[in-house]
């Protein structure tokens, strides 16, 4: 089982950080979690085609976590040979939010089916919610999901995928929480988004502060990986994002709660 970080970036545009988004591919699956901005893009660099993902799991509805998922369904549909439905999976309110991306793009599917005659219909998702427990269990791999905590943001998933005997856990913006425990326990490996909170806290900007109730920081992220029994925690999503010459001192900062290895996330960081 292979966890590749696409993109590690944040709400905040950055020229070498793609919006926060993971793949992890097991039993020669492709499963995306989350699509932020230029996910297509980075997924690419690694052979993962829109046409071959086996689903979208979405953490919550965030714009930076779904800012590209209309390319993923428009991109899918235009680039499959034939009809190819996207599983999509997420908290309540994905099914709308499906809804109203297709209404979004209504204009471009005209314009699309008008031209090629092989497109008679638009593209076609399959979507299901979820709140707890199993999401997915197929060919040896078991996708489960828990409720985590990023109020007012409600609900919120964080994602546990066991294959090859392995496990990887998911968590999107989220404090440390009980389901938050549940999908981490015992963990290969844990991706989690974080804020650096010692900078965040001097921001002159309320707007900017504001952000450190609902997320976990550096050391939030270590302690729940080291409660929970983590062998390596990976740093995603870093809010603001550091430069290559700041990663050690952040990795040391996770080191001193957590006694596993740790990673600070990178376009394209991938564990295998």
């Amino acid at each position: 089982m292979q966890t590749i970080i696409l993109g590690s970036g944040s709400p905040l545009p950055h020229p070498d950080r793609a919006g926060p988004a993971t793949l992890v591919r097991a039993g020669g699956k492709d499963f995306l979690f989350d699509c932020g901005r230029a996910v297509l893009m980075r997924a690419m660099s690694v052979g993962a085609a829109a046409p071959s993902l086996a689903g979208v799991f979405i953490t919550h509805l965030h714009s930076d976590h779904v800012t590209d998922f209309n390319d993923v369904v428009t991109t899918r549909w235009v680039m499959s040979p034939g009809p190819n439905p996207l599983p999509v999976y997420g908290p309540v309110g994905t099914s709308r939010f499906a809804d109203d991306t297709i209404r979004m793009l209504g204009q471009d599917i005209g314009y699309r089916t008008a031209h090629h005659d092989d497109l008679n219909e638009g593209p076609e998702l399959m979507v299901s919610e979820h709140a707890e427990g199993l999401v997915l269990e197929e060919d040896g791999i078991r996708i489960t999901c828990a409720p985590t905590d990023h109020s007012p943001v409600h609900p919120t998933l964080g994602y546990r995928i066991e294959a090859e005997g392995q496990v990887v856990a998911i968590a999107g913006d989220t404090v440390p929480c009980e389901g938050l425990a549940s999908i981490c326990q015992g963990a290969d490996v844990y991706v989690q988004t974080v804020i650096r909170s010692e900078i965040i806290e001097k921001a002159p900007m309320k707007r900017m502060r504001d952000v450190q109730d609902y997320h976990s920081d550096v050391q939030q992220a270590a302690r729940t990986a080291e409660e929970n029994g983590v062998k390596t925690l990976i740093l995603n999503h870093l809010v603001p994002p550091p430069k290559p010459d700041q990663e050690p001192e952040i990795a040391a900062q996770a080191k001193a709660h957590f006694s596993g290895e740790v990673i600070v996330a990178r376009d394209l960081t991938m564990i295998s």
